[in-house]
């Protein structure tokens, strides 16, 4: 620890050559760590394979213990950074003491854009600056001596690792989803089915042996659970790729670098998520999950009832779900997506006769009107397109379509509230009962037929409604014809019946619909896994064998995506794989001897690699499979309270609830259903950390200034004598507010980080962090090694005779409370216990007994176990801390001799007693009215009612 005084630190080094300081500190934890790694201390044994081990060890109760990957920064870490690691060590470390075996090890997601943005901007390779930046965290992340174990690393870069991230996507490429099993199955069964005749060959009359090649492919692709299709995407010209729906913020920004993102059509690659939305809805229930990230993706899949129905328009239709099919009779005109491929199709030349000018946008003909329409919808995001406070714009078609339930003909339109991507992408507007489409139709003048009984005390003449007005409570009116009668009902009853006639007339039924959409899983840049697909001169897809994995990235000199204009149909992203024409176009046998191919040059998401990387954790070093099913089973297999399989603890940030959780559990189900694996879902206990933040201080500019160097004068913060504005926010490099672990540990070592971490508060809150309390925690080791080790001398003090009782009750306590606090994650209360009782050895003087001190140290191993294996081997012993038994609170010691009993007449306190916390009701009712200052205070009056809650409460009515 730094000193003010360089005479006095001299003076103190001198008279307390053996004093716990930063430099020990630091020596003793060096020489800890390399113990750690050359012993293998952390060496977790599987039951067979490469890392099988130790029987005895395998037999025991096993934990598996997960931190959500790292993406190694260039930057490195700040001391936000190591919360979570920090914290499922300390819970690794107890679950070892207490007889776990504990599979807990660290590695890196290293695709990504990061990475690959300074690659195009310097030239130099993704994956040197990637490998440097991982070299730079484990040395990081080893000073802190975190109990990982090393054999199980790996980066989502390295070729033996994403040959299986490949080989996964070839599983769920080569699967369908059949809806009667509810599970996924091989594509071979499928195409089994259409060989034979058991299943007839959707869209055609032939049978499948007839088909071509091409239309072969192109009907297995409307089952592949992965899929190319062309449909609408969100284009992100500045990273110049395409992104997922859950990469897309709330403001229509791009998640990662906050740039604009717009609507495109392009070909791409698809999983079918969808498939699975009931399973992963419903298995949420299993979990043991913060109900806030559940609430995330049950609204994120957002599964809602109610009914398909078919509007005819010149011989097509226009499907639509409605989740209040009983509001039919009021639909009296239909929205479109401007994407919706239907529109192209019913188009007239011309408009048709007594159309309103309002209409058509002032455009000579309907398809002039949808062009220019659609362009303008093009330049907005989704989220400007719904944002409800903005006027309300559309563009009539030209088309009517037939309403079903009364033969109306209502006008089509397409406007930017309703998207493609939701629904169907197609609406029946029901003005009077719709906020958006009220404001719709009085904008448009179209008609608003009220379909429920206001009970507002409106009435039901529309005209004089300033807006919509819907109820579930209320009965149905204007809503019947010859073969349906739905006015009087309430809604419940007029859904059903309605949905009953939908279906008797076959124009829709009853159905589930989704927000959830299938994920987009094309990048259009170099640094991710290159897809295990070929296609042949007639443009079908091939599968690559998995003989032909890994299919690794080529070098290439140009890592810029080149982007495009998405109202030009004819062009396409230029990829940079698509550059290297020897790779791209390369001849293969595939079986049928050798062929001209062509292969993808889109790469995966930086999420594929973290959608099963808790499977390579288990079985690392496995080159013939993707895991040891045995080793699987023995780490992920169900079993009680754990229905699903999974991951004991999975402690992370909550920003990836709709992200990377919801995208793993996905792959995890699909290996299930075809059997690679026994766990269906791949986190069973997921916590949420909170964040460590800082202040960010700000000159009169808005610019971020050096933290470190702000002074307070006043309560007022300067820079360089220039007022600045304080305020508490992220902490990070460009904000200039970092702190760095390093320079923690350099000043007390890592332990004291470790504490001050633990010690902030509860880990699912977010905290400030404050250099200066961190000494509180050092000053915690400085008096934890006092009271074991002369500082003069350096030798033990502890002495061999008993504690007193106080001690040992003090002692009792903290384990008791330390061991609770340990196993629910409560850190900084386990940290308070343990101080309590070492200043409570403190303070009683003289040397500690060793029935204490011992304790004691196995007690705060797991969060500073380099001070603890350092005073462990001072107390005589020749084993490590991590794998000792945790201490086990004696009862006696931990009950209160007596505790306090209040008792209270008419609601005011006359009396304290002290008794046994065993005491029973009978007992302490009649100690209470023996009392005599209770006695005293009843004066002879009456008692009506005693209340007695023992041992703590006696409450006395009088009459």
């Amino acid at each position: 620890m730094s000193e003010t005084n360089p005479a006095a630190a001299a003076t103190s080094a001198e008279a307390a050559p053996h004093r716990y300081t930063a430099a020990l500190a630091a020596e003793i934890e060096a020489r800890w760590q390399d113990f750690w790694d050359a012993d293998g201390t952390y060496a977790a044994p599987n039951p067979t394979g490469d890392l099988a081990g130790d029987p005895e060890v395998v037999a025991r109760p096993k934990k598996f213990i997960m931190d959500m990957f790292p993406y190694p920064s260039g930057a490195g870490l700040h001391v936000g950074h190591p919360l979570g690691y920090i914290a499922t060590d300390v819970f690794a470390r107890f679950q070892r003491m207490n007889g776990h075996n504990v599979l807990h090890t660290l590695g890196f997601d290293a695709f990504g854009l990061p990475a690959e943005q300074h690659a195009v901007q310097t030239g130099e390779h993704p994956r040197v600056t990637t490998e440097a930046a991982i070299n730079n965290m484990k040395s990081q992340l080893r000073r802190l001596g975190l109990g990982h174990d090393k054999r199980r690393s790996f980066a989502t870069i390295d070729p033996d690792y994403y040959k299986w991230t490949q080989w996964i996507f070839l599983q769920i490429f080569n699967s369908w989803y059949d809806d009667e099993a509810d599970k996924a199955r091989p594509i071979s069964e499928l195409i089994a089915q259409f060989e034979s005749g058991e299943r007839a060959v959707p869209g055609h009359t032939r049978a499948w042996h007839e088909l071509t090649a091409t239309e072969r492919a192109d009907v297995l692709g409307e089952f592949r659970l992965a899929y190319a299709s062309d449909a609408p995407v969100n284009w992100c010209p500045g990273l110049g790729t395409v992104l997922a729906n859950e990469e897309v913020t709330a403001d229509g920004r791009s998640e990662r670098g906050n740039f604009p993102v717009f609507k495109a059509k392009l070909r791409q690659w698809n999983m079918r998520i969808t498939a699975y939305a009931d399973r992963l809805l419903d298995d949420l229930n299993e979990l043991d999950w913060p109900e806030a990230i559940k609430l995330q993706q049950r609204n994120w899949i957002g599964r809602s009832e109610g009914a398909r129905v078919d509007f005819p328009i010149d011989g097509e239709k226009i499907t639509v779900f409605t989740t209040r099919p009983d509001t039919l009779f009021g639909a009296t005109y239909m929205v479109l997506a401007p994407e919706h491929p239907l529109v192209d199709r019913f188009v007239p030349a011309a408009w048709p006769e007594a159309t309103h000018d309002v209409w058509t946008g002032g455009h000579a003909t309907p398809a002039e009107a949808v062009a220019a329409y659609r362009a303008q919808a093009g330049a907005k995001s989704d989220v400007e397109r719904q944002a409800e406070a903005k006027d309300k714009t559309g563009v009539f078609t030209g088309a009517y379509a037939t309403n079903p339930v009364n033969g109306d003909k209502i006008p089509v339109f397409i406007a930017d509230y309703v998207l493609m991507g939701y629904g169907t992408g197609a609406i029946m507007a029901v003005p009077a009962g719709d906020q958006r489409d009220f404001e719709f139709a009085r904008a448009f003048e179209l008609p608003i037929v009220c379909i429920v009984e206001p009970t507002d005390g409106r009435g039901t003449d529309t005209s004089t409604w300033e807006d919509a007005f819907g109820s579930y409570d209320a009965k149905i009116v204007n809503s019947s014809n010859d073969d349906v009668k739905l006015d009087g009902l309430p809604v419940a009853e007029a859904k059903a019946r309605i949905t009953e006639w939908l279906a008797r007339k076959g124009i829709g039924e009853g159905t589930v619909n989704f927000r959830l959409r299938d994920w987009l899983f094309s990048r259009q840049r170099y640094w991710g896994e290159p897809f295990p697909i070929v296609y042949d001169e007639d443009g079908v897809v091939h599968a690559l064998p998995e003989s032909m994995l890994p299919l690794e990235l080529p070098e290439v000199d140009d890592y810029s995506p080149r982007t495009f204009d998405p109202e030009d149909a004819d062009t396409q992203p230029e990829t940079p794989l698509s550059r290297d024409e020897d790779w791209v176009n390369v001849t293969l046998d595939l079986g049928d001897g050798p062929k001209k191919y062509r292969r993808e040059t889109n790469t995966m998401p930086n999420w594929a690699g973290s959608c099963w990387y808790e499977l390579r954790y288990l079985d690392p070093h496995n080159g013939e499979q993707l895991v040891d099913p045995q080793i699987e089973q023995y780490w992920m297999g169900p079993r009680a309270g754990m229905p699903h399989g999974g991951v004991d603890l999975y402690v992370g940030g909550a920003e990836h609830a709709v992200l990377h959780l919801l995208y793993a559990r996905f792959w995890s189900k699909v290996l299930y259903d075809l059997g690679h694996v026994s766990s269906a879902e791949p986190f069973h206990k997921l916590f949420n950390q909170g964040m460590i933040q800082a202040y960010v201080y700000r000159d009169g500019r808005g610019f971020p200034v050096p933290a470190a160097e702000v002074e307070e004068l006043g309560g007022e913060y300067y820079y360089q004598g220039e007022k600045v504005t304080r305020l508490l926010g992220k902490m990070g490099k460009s904000l200039k507010n970092a702190v760095t672990p390093d320079e923690i540990c350099a000043e007390y070592g890592a332990d004291t980080l470790r504490l001050y971490e633990m010690a902030m508060g509860p880990l699912d809150v977010s905290r400030p962090w404050d250099t200066r309390a961190v000494v509180g925690q050092f000053r915690l080791l400085q008096r934890l090694w006092r009271n074991i080790v002369d500082e003069a001398t350096g030798e033990v003090t502890v002495t061999d005779a008993e504690a007193d009782e106080e001690t040992l009750r003090v002692l009792h306590k903290a384990i008791d409370g330390v061991r609770q606090d340990l196993e629910g994650l409560r850190f900084n209360t386990a940290i308070a216990k343990v101080t309590e009782l070492n200043n409570h050895l403190t303070k009683a003087g003289g040397a500690v007994p060793r029935p204490v001190a011992e304790p004691l140290v196995l007690m705060i191993a797991p969060l500073a176990p380099h001070i603890a294996e350092e005073l462990w081997r001072k107390l005589g012993h020749t084993d490590s801390v991590v794998h000792r038994d945790f201490p086990v609170a004696d009862p006696q010691y931990v009950v209160d001799e007596t505790v306090t009993c209040v008792v209270q007449i008419k609601g005011k306190v006359k009396a304290r007693l002290e008794v046994s916390p065993a005491i029973s009701d009978e007992e302490l009712e009649k100690a209470a009215l023996a009392d005599e200052l209770v006695v005293k205070a009843l004066g002879g009056a009456g008692i009506r009612k005693v209340i007695v809650r023992a041992p703590k409460l006696v409450n006395i009515v009088t009459a």
